[in-house]
């Protein structure tokens, strides 16, 4: 079995306090989906899209068409088990409600503070409802292997699967559901940069393995 390799979340924000989540990240599967939205309306289209001919009409072929940005669903353990054999006070007392904890901070709206500082708006700084107009979600940095990935982070599903004495849990499936930020930030622009090289060694590859078959 492949050891697990570290992955994080970290919100990238003056916040207080600072929210960091460690995971192992070694998933048997990771969903990424990506999509397109057609939106043809009232032109002269055929089914699907415009009619061409040439590789110098596709710009006009695609009119009406919008790509959606790309989304993560995964799932991590979060284990207390080896650091209470190792018996951390913390996780003896805590389990992992306190990597809980910084989940549910990670989803709840912010407000700006004192001095820039973002703190959660439950905290007195904002309404009573959930994202007023001067409340914001966390915008949050997946780092995993050479991947760093500013995202939002959709939805939280945690399933319990043991307990401490005192019914805190110290063992728990979380299926998280993320959403790339895409646009002129720093991360993604690394992001993209990798994946065209990525597109470029794949197609180099594929070419010389084609000319490669033809003697």
């Amino acid at each position: 079995m492949l050891n697990p390799i570290k992955g994080f979340l970290v919100e990238y924000a003056l916040s207080l306090p600072p929210l960091v989540l460690a995971f192992d990240f070694n998933p048997q599967s990771l969903t990424r989906n990506r999509s397109i939205t057609l939106t043809l309306g009232s032109t002269p289209a055929t089914r699907g899209g415009y009619d061409f001919a040439l590789p110098s009409e596709t710009a006009r072929v695609a009119q009406g068409v919008a790509v959606e940005p790309e989304s993560f669903d995964l799932e991590i353990l979060l284990d207390a088990t080896d650091r209470m054999n190792d018996n951390d006070a913390l996780a003896n007392s805590l389990g992992i409600q306190p990597e809980l904890d910084t989940l549910r901070s990670m989803v709840e709206p912010k407000t700006q503070g004192p001095g820039g500082l973002q703190v959660l708006a439950s905290l007195g700084f904002g309404g009573a409802r959930a994202f007023q107009r001067s409340q914001t979600a966390s915008v949050l940095l997946l780092v995993w292997g050479s991947h760093v990935l500013p995202v939002f982070l959709k939805g939280i599903e945690v399933a319990e699967s043991a307990h401490l004495p005192t019914l805190v849990p110290y063992r728990a499936t979380v299926k998280l559901s993320l959403q790339v930020i895409e646009g002129n930030n720093p991360f993604y622009a690394v992001e993209k940069v990798r994946q065209v090289v990525g597109a470029a060694l794949n197609t180099g590859r594929t070419a010389v393995s084609a000319i490669g078959g033809l003697f």
